[in-house]
């Protein structure tokens, strides 16, 4: 068949690069790539020994990939030990660490992430009742205060009046203060405002958990020019240490000396996918806000399933507890922790052997980080590394060992632990690709069958709202990719427009 456009032979359309290509002088066409990148397996010797065994516990009882309820319970562990302590990853300079952590999970629909994560969670749901019971007998005396308070200001102000003088008067008034309104400690914060999370941290110097069950609704709400303020709140305060003002009409002044805030959230491989796919091209999400996402799994299928009906592990429960709740009381002077006279809080820092082993592992990463081998993105991502093996070690030693220095142990387990999120980064940042190659094998499926013929237009497809071809963006991106392997050759053709781009099809697409 021969398409005539304007009149033009498709053939004498082509431009010079095309003139000579003919159905016999078409290129071979290229396969097109397909799958995800392998990721490692998770093990429970990459988490602390005190969480472990309570992690695949979960896991086999939910019957749900590990890696989801292992992250989410380091995450938790990371906002129970917030800012109490930090570490010092060398001995003679003030770089320190804060040990919250940002976690995001990535699944199908059903693969059972929201259960994975509530579970992994019980033990700061249950502190942040016990807390709330402790605030509402707390409320109730402070009204009663409130109460006596006022009685005793109006008396107070009766007897001023009657003063021979100012000073005297002023001197019966000062007598009489205010009782303080009781600060609500939160461990667990949903969907709040930037500001109300402001006021939150406040009441919380240690930080609290900020948990969302699809997280890139947030990340797509935090893009948009107008929540810029947002955005920095949160870049801010993932660092954990940093201190954040806030001077607003109506809310007036309130000031956060540690704006520290751990993270957790699920999303599916679509979503996460298209949103990674501009990161990767310099778009909105390249300003390293999902790059703090450090530990981000993308595990594959949980396998084959079988009925499990039975208690938690009591002993496996109990320790994990024990841990949390330990974490949550800890004063950092009886862990050995140390304040500097320029430090933000107290400071734990490497002995002797684990800090040459970090120096070693360091290394490594710096030269990674300036090889020019990984997209801006991942090299971003892989930046962030910095802070997350630091934290990891900190929250391993002081969940396991409690005092003292941290060791080489602490510091082993955190590093094989970011080889194992290494793989599920590079899946994550590298599914933006098959995304665009399952828009290119739709639209080859749609060549095969007849659909789409020679002249067809990116116009069509979307016309056509065809499954996994709806967004023009994901057109554009899968035909490119159709015409780099050589299936399809895009053509320009001159109107009296703008120019128009009409696609030959190579015949063996269409065998």
């Amino acid at each position: 068949m021969q398409l005539v456009t304007n009149d033009i032979p498709l053939e004498d359309a082509i431009p010079n690069d095309h003139a000579a290509m003919t159905p016999r002088e078409w290129s071979k066409p290229k396969p097109i790539p397909s799958g995800l990148l392998p990721v490692a397996a998770f093990n429970h010797a990459y988490v602390p020994d005190a969480i472990g065994g309570w992690i695949m516990d979960i896991s086999d009882r939910l019957q749900c990939p590990p890696d989801f309820v292992a992250v989410s319970a380091v995450t938790a562990l990371s906002a129970a030990l917030g800012a109490k302590v930090a570490i010092g990853p060398q001995q003679r300079t003030s770089w320190t660490e804060a040990a919250n952590l940002w976690a995001l999970v990535v699944g199908r629909p059903g693969a059972l992430k929201s259960p994975a994560m509530q579970e992994a969670m019980r033990p700061l749901f249950r502190m942040e009742d016990e807390a709330r019971a402790i605030n509402t007998a707390a409320m109730t005396d402070y009204a009663n205060q409130m109460e006596a308070y006022k009685i005793q200001k109006a008396g107070a102000a009766d007897k001023a009046k009657k003063a021979p003088g100012v000073q005297e008067a002023a001197i019966i008034l000062s007598g009489i203060t205010e009782p303080d309104k009781p600060k609500v400690p939160r461990y667990v914060v949903n969907d709040c405002t930037f500001e109300s999370l402001g006021e939150i941290l406040a009441n919380s110097p240690d930080g609290v958990l900020s948990y969302r069950d699809e997280i890139v609704s947030l990340f797509k709400q935090l893009d948009a020019a107008e929540q810029a303020p947002a955005r920095g709140f949160f870049l801010s305060s993932w660092g954990g240490l940093g201190s954040y003002t806030f001077d607003r009409i109506g809310r007036g002044h309130i000031h956060i000396p540690r704006c520290c805030v751990s993270m957790l959230g699920s999303t599916q491989p679509g979503k996460l996918a298209e949103y990674l796919a501009k990161a990767n091209s310099g778009g909105n999400g390249d300003d390293g806000f999902i790059q703090r996402f450090g530990l981000l799994v993308w595990p594959d299928g949980a396998g084959d399933w079988k009925d499990i009906d039975r208690w938690p592990d009591a002993t496996h429960r109990d320790r994990a507890v024990e841990c949390f709740e330990r974490l949550y009381k800890l004063t950092p002077a009886a862990i050995g922790a140390q304040s500097g006279e320029y430090d933000a809080i107290p400071v734990l820092r490497f002995d002797d052997e684990a800090l040459e082993y970090f120096q070693v592992w360091r290394s490594g990463l710096e030269g990674l980080l300036r090889s020019g081998e990984l997209s801006p993105a991942l090299e971003s991502h892989f930046a962030k590394y910095r802070k997350l093996v630091p934290a990891l070690a900190l929250i391993n030693h002081v969940a396991d060992v409690g005092h003292g220095p941290v060791g080489i142990a602490s510091v082993a387990k955190a590093e094989a632990f970011a080889t194992y999120l290494d793989s599920h980064a590079r899946r994550a940042y590298g599914s933006g690709q098959e995304l665009e190659a399952g828009a290119a094998r739709a639209v080859l499926r749609r060549i095969r069958r007849g659909d789409l013929i020679d002249g067809f237009t990116a116009r069509d497809i979307r016309r056509a709202q065809w499954s996994g071809l709806s967004s023009i963006d994901m057109i554009k991106a899968g035909l490119e990719l159709l015409s780099d392997l050589n299936w399809i050759a895009p053509v320009q053709l001159q109107t009296n427009g703008r120019p128009k781009t009409i696609y030959a099809i190579n015949p063996e697409a269409c065998r």
